[in-house]
């Protein structure tokens, strides 16, 4: 059974929801300015600079001497990994945009931690009917497509051992091991992962590895489009386009 991606909450906060993303955007990007954060929220520079203000009241954030905002003490344990993080992000983004660009679809970039994948960087393609940005979420890794890839990079061994912890969060999924370790031996036997509405119905998506100059795998690319455009001769043009954009990132790393 397919379960539905994370909806928002029935009666959210429209400013808690904003200073969340905030965190994310200054964890993801390292530093931002009250612009660059009001255009990322899609909201006045009065409501970012207001946000940001409270971000700094409670040490999630600090502002240096040029008036940029970065991560503070709270978010600074999580510094060394998202340095990679972004530096990841840094070297996918003009890459991604010319995938998309090429293919017209949605692409991401996505980074696993444990049994868990987190998608780091999202470009929307511009067709009224899109798979929208998934920059910020965490998803099961066994079930998306990016996390396919990357425990895919792990030996049989490691992966048992990852999923045999008998630590878990209240309602995590555990998937069937013997039907991962298959699917596993099919994306290392064919390079990419294909995610028929494994994850969200309605919602088709091909990855491939990004790897890193020491030629391990650093993170996952993926294209994501609505199901009812997919057609299975599209797999090898849209493997063709994945591995030659990771491979543009490898080199931008």
């Amino acid at each position: 059974m397919v379960k539905p991606m994370k909806t928002p909450p029935a009666y959210a906060s429209s400013s808690v929801d904003h200073a969340l993303r905030l965190a994310q955007i200054l964890q993801l990007d390292g530093a931002v300015t009250v612009s660059q954060a009001a255009e990322r929220l899609g909201v006045a520079r009065s409501t970012a600079h207001r946000l940001l203000a409270a971000l700094v009241y409670r040490d999630f954030a600090v502002q240096d001497e040029d008036r940029s905002y970065r991560v503070g003490p709270v978010l600074a344990l999580a510094e060394r990994a998202r340095s990679d993080v972004g530096a990841l992000r840094e070297a996918a983004l003009a890459p991604m945009r010319a995938l998309v660009d090429r293919i017209d679809e949605t692409a991401n970039l996505s980074v696993r931690t444990g049994r868990s994948v987190r998608f780091i960087a999202s470009t929307e393609c511009a067709r009224a009917l899109r798979v929208g940005s998934r920059e910020g979420m965490v998803l099961p890794a066994h079930r998306a497509t990016g996390g396919l890839i990357e425990l895919a990079a792990l030996p049989d061994e490691e992966v048992e051992a990852l999923y045999a912890d008998g630590r878990r969060d209240p309602g995590e999924e555990m998937p069937d091991l013997a039907r991962l370790r298959r699917e596993l031996w099919v994306v290392r036997r064919s390079g990419v992962a294909l995610n028929l509405e494994r994850t969200e119905r309605g919602v088709v998506a091909v990855g491939c590895a990004v790897r890193d100059r020491g030629g391990r795998t650093a993170a996952a690319l993926s294209v994501s489009m609505p199901g009812v455009r997919y057609e299975p001769r599209m797999l090898k043009p849209l493997t063709s386009a994945l591995m030659l954009t990771a491979e543009a990132i490898t080199r931008a790393l």
